[in-house]
């Protein structure tokens, strides 16, 4: 069973400095038929001006990964995690029992556009902690790259919950399939380009929950970003 989201059905949110699409609600957007899919309980797309950002607050009892599109995003937390993510690189932030952090546009001239996903934890009360690895677009290629795990298998970085993460780049007619086991569903959240899985087109922006399925194949139309969460 297929259920699409699609991108104009998401939640939005433009601050001027900010514009952000919400999958599932989050902050002022409330959908009780979308909160969240499995373990997966936020994607937010979202698109900061330059110089700016959210400053320091916080977080607890989340799994919060960031994945970069288009330009830089620097982070500092509590923990002493920091750097600037740049396409590619994904970032692992445990809020655990409480961390404080900001992220900001690392560039005073252009945009920055990346994902924030949150994934709810298998326990609460862990001890906060910070990751962050590039995974490079050669590795993505026509190919599903494990970018988190409970793990850290093929060097990917560690969540904590029963939840796998997939990054893939698909040029047109380019196809990847991904096997799930009893039990497991998966949600699959096209970043940009156009996709097809099986018979349904994906646009940016629109995801798609998969459950009581055996595999799934992805076939891109154009060239297209890609992640997919393999959840319990």
């Amino acid at each position: 069973m297929i259920q699409v989201r699609k991108s104009n059905q998401r939640g939005h949110a433009d601050h001027g400095w900010l514009d952000s699409h919400h999958t599932f609600s989050f902050a002022d957007y409330y959908d009780p038929e979308h909160m969240g899919f499995r373990a997966l309980r936020v994607i937010n797309e979202d698109r900061v001006q330059a110089a700016q950002g959210f400053g320091t607050h916080g977080h607890r009892d989340m799994e919060i990964l960031s994945y970069v599109l288009e330009g830089g995003l620097a982070h500092k937390d509590s923990t002493g995690g920091g750097g600037v993510l740049k396409p590619g690189d994904v970032q692992r932030m445990s809020a655990g029992t409480g961390v404080m952090h900001s992220e900001f546009n690392a560039s005073r001239t252009e945009p920055v556009h990346f994902l924030q996903i949150w994934v709810l934890p298998g326990r609460r009360g862990i001890a906060p902690g910070y990751e962050q690895k590039h995974f490079p677009a050669e590795q993505r290629q026509g190919q599903l790259r494990l970018i988190a795990s409970p793990d850290a298998a093929e060097g990917s970085v560690t969540i904590h919950q029963d939840a796998r993460v997939y990054s893939t780049l698909l040029g047109k007619g380019q196809t990847v399939t991904h096997a799930l086991e009893p039990g497991r569903h998966a949600w699959v959240q096209v970043a940009r380009g156009q996709v097809r899985l099986g018979d349904v087109v994906l646009s940016a922006g629109d995801g798609a929950a998969i459950s009581d399925e055996q595999s799934l194949t992805l076939t891109g139309d154009e060239p297209s970003e890609v992640l997919l969460f393999d959840l319990a």
